[in-house]
């Protein structure tokens, strides 16, 4: 299975998968995809049995390449020698694409990762004159030669993924014979016709007529083949011209190609050795982030459920095991792609080395190493085994970096890794006044099958930090700082890739550990970090006005990172190795330790000290002093004055990333309300698993948002500020072809107000964290002290009608709030959801009440212009609407 990081990122842990090989339980091939569900790989047809021609005659003026198999290869044929006892053998087969077409995560040279890489174990098995290559099922155990085991083989089915004719008798001595590789590989293994379907809405289908190989190789414990794929459109789906209403935008066809109907994709196949001997699993413990790999052992019945979960990590054992620091037997050697330029290599290279600190702990020295693939190399970074660092050029980005692992699934034995770098990312950083990007150009979701993010939204936050640099006069664009702080960037995401290479999950709390006067301190944060590990998503650490400035970014590991390291690598010896690794795993409730994985983040959002690019032991506080930092940001481009020949874009740009900070403090202080502290403790640890955010938290981070966003003076902007944030026209065609909306020139900056403040409305008028209030309260020590959902409906209408009460006129930035309210207030009642606690629904009715009552009193004072006047009467006419509507009762 693969682990993506992410930073990307099953049946690993959750967050970001791990790449373990898992074979299928389907019960054989299945038929051709549907637009939405992808499709086993279908086999190759196999070719009709007929008479096999001798051995000699088959492969005569071939040429031989030993290796674990014997590849015969003549003009475009290629044929595979199979030997007798090579039948049965578990092999490692992977897919790997090797060229893309640059958009859509199709992206040549993300060996691992891509939407087209399956990774098996496999086994040859011959079956008259027809030989098979099966994905074997080895997800599903028991212990060899017991009637558990004879259920097992029942109960599972392997899978099909190629199969060939055998095409001459055997060899007069080897007794081996012959398949032809075309007929095996040039067939649609990976899967990309169901993938090309549900991106494009095209049937592209697989042309073996037009498919061919490029290099293949033969090595004592690996085989590889390059194919390039050629994949065809008999007819072009044209969308409607005239859709009808509500039917979902036509999907673009493939933007990068020169023709539509044709396409080659590059697949890299390795059919390898696995270890002879497997190497001893180690337990997963929740409380430590690895990604895991898990098997169904039926050899017992003691569990409910016969799952074993071992954490993902490479073999690694002493030269000498008995002294304290010896070098490993085979180190982990991370091969940098010729393809990376050459200025980048050293903050690579050192980011990866500076894990060797970790293992240094434990007793390895040079447990990494880092090598540059040399010009004349007679092998390929996409091989097995072969970790590697990718360079990737594309068109339209969807991640900026990614790190992807290979696993041996019968021991989460990581046999290889991938960490590739879109070069976006690095021009990206570099935008200081050059192009106006998209707030966040290639967003991204971590789901249990997702990708990590880190790269991309690192790079959108060095920009708002390299901004508020440039505004206060400390960074020229031009300066050799910038260079300085690109390569501090490709360090701390080559630090964080190659922790997910090493197994690691997301960390998640690690940005608590530190406090303010801490982080504010230059010597502190140099010798620890900004937090307590890599492995987070972590802020530029940025001094509010009058403060001393720490370190900015993460260049070190920090103390989880050397902990965690210990219970995936620390030699133990079998007898000892339960006590001791129960021992390690009870640290976790040391502070400098603490962690959350996407889980705390993405699937519950219970947790407010779980978020991304958010630093110090109070989150609520650092949301603060970013908005504190926003507004200065826009202060000072409000004053400042272009030289001449200087671009317009740069306002624009400062005014927008902006914006983007502050949707991410508003993010922050919003998870407060209803929020639970969630810790992964066992019995014992003296800690309270699920803790409510203490009230006066939620109080304050409810008045933060109250003030800070739904105030009547929370965002103002200067008319002239507004007219010169213009945009560099280029922008508008740059933007589109990257795929992206094209900005207009007059910016919206009341729609983009409103977003960010439906960011705020979206949870804290959710079913969700009205459910969290009213639960809370149970989980209270003092009830009537909580924070009830009366104060928090209270409080937001106060806030964002408090014109009602001043008299005040209510500008355009007001009314598009005043208006999203009422409209919630009004859904509630006409549509309620099925999920809406009976409470909320109550409450949503006397607040409608209560409105109204505001809104014809500040009718009848008369003292508005014409559009507030109209505002009003129309809030007033829709909740008399609402109101009117007979109550939803629900059934129980």
């Amino acid at each position: 299975m693969s682990a993506l990081s992410g930073c990307a990122s099953a049946p690993a842990a959750p967050g970001e998968p791990s790449k373990a090989v898992v074979a299928s339980a389907a019960s054989g091939p299945a038929t051709p995809s549907s637009a939405t569900t992808p499709a086993a790989p279908q086999p190759a047809a196999a070719a009709q049995p007929g008479q096999p021609r001798p051995f000699s005659e088959v492969i005569k003026d071939a040429k031989e390449m030993p290796g674990l198999f014997r590849l015969w290869q003549k003009d475009d044929k290629v044929w595979i020698e199979i030997a007798p006892d090579q039948f049965g053998e578990l092999l490692f087969f992977q897919a790997n694409l090797s060229q893309g077409i640059g958009e859509n995560r199709i992206f040549g040279g993300m060996m691992a990762g891509s939407p087209f890489a399956p990774e098996q174990v496999v086994a040859f098995r011959k079956i008259g004159n027809t030989v098979q290559l099966l994905a074997k099922n080895v997800k599903y155990s028991a212990r060899p030669g017991t009637p558990e085991a004879r259920a097992v083989a029942q109960g599972f089915s392997d899978s099909l993924l190629a199969s060939a004719a055998v095409v001459s008798q055997p060899h007069p001595d080897r007794k081996s014979v012959l398949i032809e590789a075309n007929a095996l590989l040039f067939a649609d293994i990976p899967g990309a016709t169901a993938v090309l379907e549900r991106t494009y809405r095209q049937s592209y289908s697989f042309d073996a007529r037009n498919t061919a190989f490029g290099k293949v190789r033969a090595a004592t414990d690996l085989v590889t083949f390059a194919v390039s794929a050629h994949y065809a459109l008999a007819r072009v789906v044209v969308p409607p011209s005239n859709p009808p209403p509500g039917a979902p935008p036509p999907t673009e066809p493939p933007s990068t190609l020169p023709d539509i109907r044709s396409m080659f994709l590059g697949f890299h196949y390795s059919l390898a050795k696995l270890p002879d001997e497997p190497m001893r699993p180690r337990a997963a413990d929740e409380r430590i982030g690895y990604f895991w790999t898990d098997r169904f052992d039926f050899s017992a019945d003691l569990r409910r459920l016969p799952i074993v979960r071992y954490v993902n990590r490479w073999r690694l054992e002493k030269k000498d095991p008995s002294a304290p620091l010896s070098e490993p037997r085979q180190p982990i050697v991370f091969w940098l792609e010729r393809t990376i330029p050459e200025p980048y290599r050293s903050p690579i290279r050192e980011g990866i080395l500076e894990w060797n600190k970790a293992f240094e702990r434990i007793g390895f020295k040079d447990a990494i190493r880092v090598e540059v693939e040399p010009d004349d190399a007679d092998w390929d970074v996409g091989d097995v085994r072969r970790a590697s660092v990718r360079w990737m050029t594309v068109a339209r980005s969807a991640f900026g970096a990614i790190g992807p692992t290979t696993v041996d699934p019968r021991t989460g034995e990581i046999l290889d890794a991938d960490i590739g770098f879109d070069a976006n990312s690095v021009r990206a950083v570099r935008a200081l006044r050059v192009e106006q990007l998209p707030a966040n150009p290639a967003p991204m979701t971590l789901t249990e099958r997702g990708y990590c993010s880190y790269d991309s939204e690192a790079a959108i936050e060095a920009g708002f930090a390299l901004d508020l640099l440039e505004a206060r006069g400390e960074l020229e664009p031009d300066s050799p700082d910038v260079e300085r702080f690109v390569y501090a960037y490709l360090k701390d995401v080559a630090m964080h890739e190659a922790g997910h290479t090493l197994g690691l999950t997301h960390n998640f709390r690690a940005s608590t550990v530190f406090t303010q006067a801490q982080l504010s301190n230059p010597d502190f944060t140099r010798e620890n970090g900004i937090a307590g590990s890599v492995m987070e998503y972590n802020p530029w650490n940025l001094a509010v006005q009058g403060e001393r400035q720490g370190a900015y970014q993460m260049q070190t590991l920090g103390p989880y990172d050397y902990w965690a390291i210990e219970y995936g690598y620390k030699p133990i010896t079998p007898d000892h190795e339960s006590e001791e690794l129960a021992r390690i795993a009870s640290r976790s409730t040391e502070r400098t330790l603490a962690f959350a994985m996407d889980d705390a983040l993405f699937y519950s959002g219970l947790d407010p000290d779980s978020n991304t690019f958010d630093l110090g032991d109070d989150p609520l506080g650092f949301a603060q002093r970013r908005l504190l930092l926003v507004r200065e940001l826009w202060e000072r481009t409000e004053k400042r004055q272009l030289k001449d020949g200087e671009s317009y874009a740069v306002l624009r740009r400062n005014l927008t990333r902006g914006l983007a900070e502050a949707r991410q403090a508003v993010q922050h202080a919003t998870k407060y309300i209803g929020g639970l502290t969630l810790l992964r403790d066992h019995a014992g640890s003296g800690r309270i698993p699920m803790n409510p955010v203490p009230i006066a938290k939620q109080r304050a981070a409810l008045a933060m948002l109250a003030g800070e966003v739904f105030g009547a003076d929370s965002f103002s902007f200067p008319p002239e500020l507004l007219r010169r944030a213009s945009i560099s026209y280029f922008d508008i065609a740059n933007n589109r072809e990257l795929g992206n909306p094209a900005p207009t020139p007059d910016i919206a900056i009341d729609q983009q107000v409103l977003a960010l403040q439906r960011l705020a409305l979206d949870p804290l008028l959710s079913d969700t964290v009205a459910q969290r209030l009213l639960n809370n309260e149970s989980k209270t020590v003092e009830p009537r002290g909580a924070l009830r959902l009366s104060e928090l409906y209270g409080t937001l209408h106060r806030s964002i009608w408090s014109e009602l009460k001043s008299g005040k006129d209510i500008p355009l930035l007001r009314r598009n709030l005043q208006r999203e309210h009422a409209n919630r207030l009004a859904a509630a009642l006409l549509r309620p959801s099925g999920s809406m606690p009976a409470d909320a629904r109550a409450l949503f009715r006397v607040e409608a009440r209560t409105l109204r009552t505001e809104l014809v009193a500040a009718k009848a004072r008369g003292s508005y212009s014409p559009e507030a006047s109209a505002h009003i009467a129309e809030m007033t006419a829709m909740l008399d609407e609402a109101l009117k509507a007979p109550i939803v009762r629900q059934g129980v």
